[in-house]
C-alpha cells in the first residue's frame, strides 16, 4: 500500500463515503476503542461538522470480558467530550456463556446498539467494518459451505431489528484507518482476544496472511465478494421473475416452479419456508434446502406425496403436483 494512501482519506473521499447517509438527521456511531471504529468517529465527527445538519452521538459496548474493558470504554468517552460528541457506555449485564462467547457477545453488542440508536432517534446505526474485515467473512462464509448470497460478504447497508445498519468504511483497508487515526492524534486500543488463536476470527486472519502468500489475498477475498454480490443481484432477478409467474397463493404448481434452474427452486423453496415458519431465511441453512429441493424433485416424478418440517414450516407436495407452505403445527406440550 502507498505512503499516499496510508495517509487515510481526504475530506472529499470522507465525503463520498458519508454520502449515501446524506439524509440522517441523527446518526449513533460504535466504538471500541479500536484504530477502525476510533477511525470511524473522527470522520463522522468531521463529517456532521462540515455539514451542520447531522447529529452524531457514539457509544461504546462494555462487555466486561477484560479488566481493562471498563477503563477502555473511558478512553472513548474522553475522546469524544474532545470532539464535543455524545457518548454512552452500555455494559452487557448478567452471566456470561461459557461457549459460543464472541458470537453471544456479538449478539449482544448489536442488541444493545440497536435499542440505543432507536432510543435517542439516529435514522441509522455505523460500524466500522472494513475491507479486511469482508475478507475475513467471506473466508469463513467458504470455509462453511456458504452459497453465493452468503460470500457477497457484508453489504455496505442492512437493516437489523427495524435499524439500518450502515459500514461506510467496507472499502477501506485497516491500515488507512490506522494511519487516520494516528494522523489525528487520536488514542486507541488493541484487543488482545483480536490475535486469541481461541476465536476464528483470529485464526482466520492468520489463515489469509498465508493464503495470501499464493495470491488469495484480502484484496482477492474482496474481489470475490464483490462478483458474488453482483451474481446474487442476477439471481434475485431471475428469482422475482419465477415468483410471480407461480403467484402468490398459498400452494403453487411444483412443475411449474421444477421448470426453473435448481438455484432458482432452492431460493423459492427458501423464501415460502422462511414465510411460513416465521424465520429468517439466512438461518435455514443451504444444505438442509438443498436435500428438501432433491427430494421434492424426486417425488414429483414419481406423482407421490412428500411432506417434511423445516425451519418452522410444513413443506407438502401432493400427488397431484400442489406445493404448499404452511406453519409447523404444535409439538406435543404446545411448543412448535
Amino acid at each position: 500500500m502507498t505512503a499516499r494512501r496510508l495517509r487515510g482519506p481526504s475530506a472529499a473521499q470522507i465525503e463520498a463515503l458519508f454520502e449515501p447517509l446524506g439524509r440522517a438527521k441523527a446518526l449513533l456511531i460504535a466504538v471500541s476503542g479500536g484504530p477502525d471504529s476510533t477511525a470511524l468517529l473522527l470522520m463522522a465527527a468531521e463529517w456532521a461538522r462540515r455539514r451542520g445538519k447531522t447529529r452524531i452521538e457514539a457509544a461504546t459496548v462494555d462487555h466486561g470480558l477484560r479488566p481493562e474493558s471498563a477503563a477502555e470504554a473511558e478512553a472513548v468517552a474522553a475522546i469524544c467530550a474532545r470532539l464535543g460528541v455524545a457518548h454512552r457506555i452500555l455494559p452487557w449485564k448478567g452471566a456470561k456463556p461459557a461457549s459460543r462467547l464472541q458470537e453471544r457477545a456479538r449478539e449482544a453488542r448489536y442488541r444493545l446498539l440497536v435499542e440505543h440508536a432507536k432510543a435517542i432517534g439516529a435514522d441509522a446505526l455505523l460500524t466500522a467494518h472494513h475491507a479486511d474485515d469482508q475478507a475475513e467473512t467471506v473466508l469463513f462464509r467458504f470455509l462453511r459451505g456458504s452459497g453465493v448470497a452468503g460470500l457477497r460478504g457484508m453489504e455496505p447497508m442492512t437493516t437489523r431489528d427495524g435499524m439500518t445498519i450502515a459500514r461506510p468504511l467496507i472499502g477501506m483497508r485497516k491500515p488507512e484507518l490506522i494511519a487516520f487515526a494516528r494522523a489525528r492524534g487520536a488514542p486507541f486500543v488493541d484487543d488482545p482476544s483480536n490475535a486469541d488463536p481461541r476465536f476464528a476470527r483470529a485464526r482466520l486472519r492468520a489463515l489469509i496472511a498465508r493464503l495470501g502468500e499464493e495470491g488469495l489475498d484480502a484484496e482477492a477475498l474482496d474481489r470475490l465478494a464483490r462478483r458474488a454480490g453482483e451474481t446474487e443481484a442476477a439471481l434475485a432477478h431471475l428469482t422475482a421473475e419465477v415468483e410471480a409467474r407461480l403467484g402468490a397463493g398459498e400452494a403453487i404448481d411444483a412443475r411449474a416452479l421444477y421448470a426453473a434452474p435448481i438455484a432458482i427452486v432452492q431460493r423459492i423453496l427458501s423464501h415460502r419456508i422462511a414465510a411460513a415458519g416465521g424465520r429468517e431465511e439466512s438461518r435455514i441453512g443451504l444444505e438442509k434446502v438443498e436435500a428438501l429441493a432433491a427430494a421434492l424433485r424426486e417425488a414429483l416424478r414419481e406423482r407421490r406425496v412428500c411432506a417434511a418440517n423445516l425451519a418452522g414450516a410444513l413443506v407438502r407436495l401432493s400427488a397431484k403436483g400442489r406445493l404448499s407452505f404452511a406453519p409447523e403445527p404444535p409439538r406435543k406440550g404446545g411448543k412448535r
